[in-house]
């Protein structure tokens, strides 16, 4: 295939940024998105200019950072997949394809395509652990029963990779679904519960102070996560938000 690729490429984070054109030619259907970007990068570099920053780790679906916003949509056109899981056989040849930064005010540009989603690792912070002794003394297996259904739950909830597609899918550019997700990995378990009041008002606080907006009903978030995140998860924050609320 040969393709027009419509880059965001800026200097830095106090620079202005714009739109520029590339060509590229011979991509393969079997390519990974990130794979096409490494043969466009390739070819800048041979001509002496400056590849195209993005972000990039594992390749494997499982890192979140390879966030692109791809003709207007959070990785790209297929579902439930990350930017590096996303296939050149799903573009034909001659396309023109938009390529861009994640868009939020919480996730300033880097550089090119990079943006800065420490945020994320903030609201984590705030709350998004559980307290455990582990000074090297050992610890038999927990032996409180779990409801499967509440296990199956936390563990979809735990599935979430913090690429930040739920931020740039929503019109204000909400972390919700992200945040909620962290919540709802603990409210779920009995080792969750003893922190479960502090958790969830300090990772809400954090997601309002990083400026973050508010959930927009829209559902936009669910279908662009690539993990496939569920909006119950914020609908259980809320009530967890609530209870907490009247508590303190």
């Amino acid at each position: 295939m040969n393709l027009t690729l419509k880059i965001w490429r800026q200097k830095d984070a106090n620079s202005k940024g714009a739109i520029v054109d590339y060509q590229v030619q011979g991509i393969e259907g079997d390519m990974s998105f990130l794979e096409m970007l490494d043969v466009l990068n390739e070819q800048l570099i041979t001509k002496g200019e400056e590849p195209v920053v993005f972000d990039h780790d594992c390749r494997e679906g499982i890192c979140g950072a390879c966030s692109l916003q791809i003709n207007g949509e959070p990785h790209g056109p297929d579902r439930l997949v990350t930017t590096c899981q996303l296939h050149m056989r799903k573009f034909n040849d001659g396309d023109t394809i938009y390529i861009e930064p994640f868009r939020a005010k919480a996730f300033p540009v880097v550089k090119d395509l990079m943006v800065d989603r420490s945020a994320f690792d903030r609201i984590q912070h705030a709350g998004g652990y559980i307290s455990v002794n582990t000074s090297g003394n050992t610890i038999d297996a927990n032996a409180i029963p779990v409801n499967k259904q509440d296990a199956d739950d936390a563990f979809s909830a735990a599935t979430c990779i913090g690429c930040g597609a739920c931020v740039a899918a929503c019109k204000n550019a909400s972390a919700m679904l992200f945040t909620s997700a962290k919540v709802s990995q603990f409210a779920l378990l009995p080792q969750g519960q003893v922190e479960a009041t502090d958790r969830v008002l300090a990772m809400v606080n954090q997601m309002d102070e990083e400026g973050f907006g508010n959930c927009t009903n829209t559902g936009a978030c669910e279908i662009e996560c690539p993990k496939g995140i569920s909006l119950e998860n914020i609908a259980r924050m809320n009530r967890e938000y609530v209870k907490a609320s009247m508590k303190g």
